[in-house]
């Protein structure tokens, strides 16, 4: 009718629809990036709930496992809060006190060579002009301080809210589920959702329970490392390490650079701590990883370093953590996708024998 081809109406209106789909996700995406949140949060409690719905008394619901284990959460982050949130601190404020005198006996301690003297000096220089820059932005944005205040603790809600969606998400997952697979009454796509559901849920389960155990390496291993060298502030640039094991490859390399510029104005043992960075590196990227990640993201470093940086630019921090998932995720609905078009294609073409 009217000389449309229907091949290329039926394209057009999926292209559209396609495009308006990402324009809600970008107009909503404070509010999904909370779900996402709750839901990896979810996924890295798991273990835990399921472990105990084995080991407490038959129930008919998951509800005593899932408040046994807020439980054993709550207690454990407060544990971790005091032991280790205090000295983190304590030493940030000893770091922010001494690091300038520290930087000036550096410069003033003569180098191995002339050259590596001018090169000293053009940082040192370079980053007072950066210091001074940053100090007057910061006199000018004085008097906003206290509306961006308001808008940081009003956002403290949200460390409340994501622990309670997490705790349905545990609850009714599998309930979720079923909801899902409702709304698709056809055979082959319901066959499709599910198996796209079912590698979501493998995906997201194995890299949220590597990415902690990797930081978890991280910090064990550094603490260690500085506390035999007796490296300065070495719970705070080891709480560092592992908090920037959440992002991919440059996380690691931010927290490498970092430790090694602290030791190399500390003049601690900078040799040391640069042989330990490389070999913990190797370490965690040729074994640890590939071990926790066997069933793991399958995405080029190439890829991970393209996602990183437009996450970065998207949605900020949040978006270079969640890059890596977003990309596998997508990866996975295009291989089952393609999987579903070949096989009904065999299927309509069956081989003809002779």
């Amino acid at each position: 009718m009217f000389g449309i081809d229907r091949h290329a109406a039926r394209s057009t209106f999926t292209a559209v629809l396609v495009v308006l789909l990402l324009y809600v996700i970008y107009l909503i995406r404070f509010t999904l990036f909370i779900f996402i949140l709750a839901l990896l949060f979810a996924y890295l409690l798991s273990p835990l709930v399921n472990l105990l719905d084995r080991l407490l008394p038959a129930s008919r619901t998951r509800t005593p496992a899932l408040a046994l284990a807020y439980v054993i959460f709550v207690g454990l982050a407060v544990l971790f809060g005091i032991e280790i949130g205090t000295r983190v601190v304590e030493q940030a404020n000893r770091m922010a006190r001494d690091l300038p005198s520290r930087v000036a006996t550096w410069v003033q301690t003569p180098g191995p060579s002339a050259t590596f003297n001018e090169i000293k000096v053009k940082v040192v220089e370079r980053a007072r002009t950066e210091v001074g820059e940053w100090s007057t932005d910061l006199l000018s944005a004085l008097p906003q301080a206290g509306m961006k205040f308001l808008s940081v603790a009003s956002n403290l809600i949200y460390v409340v809210i994501i622990p309670i969606l997490a705790f349905f998400f545990l609850k009714d997952g599998r309930a979720i589920r079923e909801h899902l697979l409702d709304l698709v009454e056809d055979n082959p796509r319901r066959a499709l959702l599910d198996d796209v559901l079912a590698d979501v849920h493998l995906l997201l389960a194995h890299y949220m329970r590597a990415l902690f155990l990797l930081s978890l390496s991280a910090f064990t291993a550094y603490t260690i490392f500085f506390k035999i060298t007796g490296m300065p502030y070495g719970i705070l640039l080891a709480a560092v390490g592992s908090l920037l094991e959440f992002i991919p490859m440059i996380g690691p390399l931010t927290a490498s650079l970092t430790i090694l510029l602290i030791a190399l104005v500390a003049q601690s043992h900078l040799l040391a701590v640069l042989i330990f960075l490389v070999a913990y590196r190797m370490f965690q990227d040729y074994i640890l990883s590939p071990h926790l990640m066997e069933r793991g993201v399958e995405l080029h470093p190439l890829l991970v370093l393209f996602g990183v940086f437009a996450g970065a630019e998207v949605a900020g921090i949040a978006g270079t953590f969640l890059s890596v998932p977003v990309l596998a995720l997508v990866r996975i609905i295009y291989i089952r996708i393609r999987k579903a078009r070949l096989g009904s294609r065999m299927v309509a073409s069956p081989t003809v024998k002779l």
